[in-house]
């Protein structure tokens, strides 16, 4: 199983690469790839604070920024994809891993938080 960091760097990767295509096109598409691009890498540079934090609630004050941000993420793509800047079906596996990323920083919020002592 990959390490959550390195997962979230290669997430970003994806949403550089699609951003790159959206900024080659006019009006709309650009703009909502910056939106995408700002929420789609903030993942991983969340998730890389989080391992750096001074205290446990640090630890999940980051991840739970990280969620925000995968949750955003994941609000963009669909707008992408209803308003059909990009089709569906070139969106869907970036819909599904930040679906997934959202439930893995959700379980490791949950997990943190049940745990007694400060690690």
């Amino acid at each position: 199983m990959k390490d959550i960091r390195e997962r979230t760097f290669e997430f970003a990767l994806r949403i550089v690469a699609l951003c790159q295509r959206l900024d080659e096109k006019p009006g709309i598409a650009r703009t909502l790839g910056r939106q995408l691009l700002r929420a789609g890498t903030s993942i991983g540079a969340n998730m890389e604070e989080a391992q750096a934090g001074q205290s446990k609630p640090d630890f999940i004050s980051k991840n739970a920024i990280a969620l925000k941000e995968a949750r955003e993420t994941l609000y963009w793509l669909r707008l992408l994809s209803a308003s059909k800047v990009i089709p569906a079906e070139r969106l869907s596996e970036l819909q599904e891993e930040a679906e997934e990323l959202l439930k893995i920083i959700g379980a490791i919020i949950v997990s943190a938080k049940s745990r007694k002592t400060d690690s």
